[in-house]
């Protein structure tokens, strides 16, 4: 019988095949070369192979040393076959994360070859982006014949993303990539992968966009299995068993529960009294707005140091390298959100990189720098993903895994934190605090919405404006967002309040013993975890103080 860790280890190799090109991965000798085999039978092997691994863990019971690893073993090998069988590739079209579009375009261009061996693995992907969008297109062939069927508007994203990307060779941003064999990354970009990306574009325009389902059916709900896919989708996200009906509950008492601390803050800010005029203020006040892309940029870099600084007193380790802020480039800002964090690989041969989207910077609101730093960088996910990687002694998995609840959970609870460690600049940044969480909530409502309750695209977005203060700009693309990466959008606020719910019950257990800076320690000292993983981990830690 295998161990925990033999499993562990054997899973890597499955979430290799799966995506090659996973951020988390990146630096993984003997797999620099490859993009993924998006043949159905490829992936029915793969998911065939994570069950396997999945019912073995299952069936383990393991020394005290390894019962995290099983757990973490048993959730990742399930999302995988979570994932392959929800066939998101017959009918992603655009999605910045999933889309076979974002896969070449978004994802390969941010990896960065050093030596020989790894330029020439680059280059053997670009040579492997013709079968790759080959096997794209007929996925997507066989989703339209079989009832699954992309978004209309999102096909014409996606072309419209292309002819930008075609009638541009000069800001290819695969070039970007510094190598030695520039000569031979050109001659493959025009001769191979150009002509590969119009063949497909076509396949889009003239095969898929026909068959697109308009925009007052965008969810899985009106797919073929669409409500079930999307119950396995929720709770491989969020890592617990609620239902479409309990986190949409949750998110609309979510928002009603923020009304107060709206009109708390406002009233000192503004002089106004209710949350609806608050939100109306922050709509639309243009001197909440940014001047130009160095403000914004100067802000998030700020907001960065002055965590990094106050860092010591909660948590007792910090990354050993910092993390880097730049500008999303500009051949990807008009269709990127408004930040994002992108991971160190594990070679360390670069540092994580908190993206801030400066495209039509005077229309992004000031007040939400903050906050959004707070949550990609620090002390979110550029803490929390670093301190993995940097783990020792455990399975590749512990340091890699992707585990959104967790992940975007702690982000969210970053966001929090900051207030209690006063780290906001005034209170115009604590209100950015409160439109995030505004968001955040107003996704669980929206999310469900489309995928289980049948909501048209106009319905999200009316919501959105109605309990949020997002700019239209991201408003329109979030729920583009929503629409093809289903239930991704429910792991902040389920994550969030789970960890308060964990802090909240050691706080009760251990009174004055409590101790914040260990606790922090705890959450994130062992890799990303399960929710119902990282309850007994913060239970044994509780009952051993």
């Amino acid at each position: 019988m295998n161990t925990a860790r033999e499993l562990a280890d054997e899973l890597i190799e499955v979430l290799a095949d799966e995506d090659p090109l996973n951020e988390l991965l990146q630096g993984i000798p003997g797999i620099d070369h490859r993009l993924g085999d998006l043949d159905e039978s490829a992936e029915s092997a793969i998911r065939e192979r994570a069950l396997r691994i999945a019912a073995a863990a299952r069936s383990l019971d393991p020394p005290p040393e390894d019962r995290i690893t099983r757990g973490v073993v048993v959730q990742q090998a399930e999302a995988v076959a979570t994932r392959l069988g929800a066939r998101l590739v017959e009918h992603t079209m655009h999605d910045l994360l999933i889309s076979p579009i974002a896969k070449l375009l978004e994802i390969l261009p941010a990896v960065r070859p050093s030596g020989p061996q790894q330029e020439q693995d680059f280059l053997t992907r670009l040579a492997a982006i013709p079968d790759f969008l080959a096997k794209a297109a007929d996925r997507h062939r066989h989703g339209a014949a079989t009832g699954r069927t992309p978004v209309a508007r999102r096909v014409r994203d996606a072309v419209a993303h292309l002819d930008a990307y075609l009638s541009a060779p000069e800001s290819d941003p695969l070039r970007q990539a510094p190598l030695r064999s520039a000569d031979e990354r050109d001659r493959l970009l025009a001769d191979v992968v150009r002509p590969a990306f119009a063949a497909y574009r076509d396949v889009l325009h003239a095969e898929i966009q026909p068959h697109g389902r308009p925009d007052d059916r965008p969810g899985l709900c009106w797919l073929p299995g669409g409500a079930e896919t999307y119950a396995a989708l929720a709770r491989m996200h969020t890592t617990v068993d609620w239902t479409p009906e309990d986190l949409h509950r949750t998110g609309l008492a979510a928002i009603e529960g923020l009304a107060e601390e709206y009109a708390e803050i406002g009233s000192r800010e503004f002089g106004l009294r209710t949350a609806a005029e608050v939100q109306q203020r922050m709509r639309t006040d243009p001197a909440l707005r940014w001047q130009n892309a160095a403000e914004l940029l100067g802000a998030a870099q700020a907001a960065i140091s002055r965590a990094e600084e106050a860092a010591p007193e909660w948590f007792g380790r910090q990354p050993a390298q910092r993390c880097r802020v730049e500008a999303v480039p500009a051949d990807r800002e008009a269709n990127a959100t408004a930040a994002s964090y992108l991971p160190a690989p594990l070679d360390g041969s670069r540092p994580g990189i908190y993206y801030a989207n400066t495209y039509r910077a005077e229309e992004r609101p000031r007040f939400l720098a903050e906050a959004t730093a707070f949550h990609e960088a620090v002390p979110g996910h550029h803490f929390q993903i670093t301190l993995a990687q940097e783990l020792t002694g455990v399975p590749l998995i512990r340091r890699s895994a992707w585990i959104n609840a967790f992940m975007e959970g702690w982000g969210l609870y970053a966001e929090r934190f900051a207030d209690e460690a006063g780290l906001y600049s005034d209170d115009v940044a604590r209100l950015g605090m409160l439109a995030m969480d505004s968001m955040r909530a107003a996704r669980l409502v929206v999310d469900t919405g489309l995928h289980a309750f049948g909501w048209s695209r106009e319905q999200v977005v009316d919501f959105l404006r109605a309990n949020t203060v997002m700019p239209e700009v991201e408003i329109q693309s979030e729920t583009d967002r929503y629409i093809e990466n289903p239930g991704q959008a429910l792991s902040y606020l389920v994550g969030r309040l789970e960890i308060q719910r964990l802090r909240a019950r050691a706080e009760a257990q251990l009174g004055p013993a409590f101790d914040l800076r260990a606790f922090h320690d705890v959450v994130i000292g062992n890799g990303p975890l399960p929710m119902p993983v990282l309850d007994e981990v913060i239970a044994e830690w509780s009952s051993a103080r």
